[in-house]
């Protein structure tokens, strides 16, 4: 009994480490004076070993670009794409993101977002 509470500890903690093992700065936000109420920001995502983001959506067109590691990113209804670096992927205002991962246990990677959103929205809203 107690290997079998051990072992759904360490899965639970893996896995939670996994979950939030991701860094994000913000690069960039300017206001698009064409476009009022709407905003472009920039950041980067860096994604530890092994890291997995929640299900969620960005309200934004979305365009994220892999600078390092490999990725997978899926929009519910699309294909599973398996990025490496210089390759693109893109989100609609309307999507919802259900995959998001680095596709590696061992090397960490990293990619850099950009939105077209309305100004002072989030950049990420959880689904559930």
């Amino acid at each position: 009994m107690k290997k079998l509470i051990l072992s759904v500890f360490i899965f639970t903690f893996g896995l939670a480490t996994a979950t939030h093992a991701q860094q994000v700065n913000t690069l960039f936000t300017k206001r698009l004076p064409e476009a009022p109420g709407k905003e472009i920001e920039v950041v980067t995502v860096n994604y530890a070993p092994g890291a997995i983001g929640a299900i969620h959506r960005h309200d934004a067109h979305t365009v994220v670009y892999v600078l390092e590691g490999k990725v997978e990113m899926q929009v519910r209804g699309g294909t599973l794409q398996r990025l490496g670096p210089g390759q693109v992927f893109y989100e609609s205002p309307e999507d919802v993101h259900t995959v998001s991962r680095n596709s590696s246990k061992t090397k960490p990677a990293k990619f850099v977002v950009f939105f077209i959103k309305n100004e002072g929205a989030p950049i990420l809203t959880p689904v559930h």
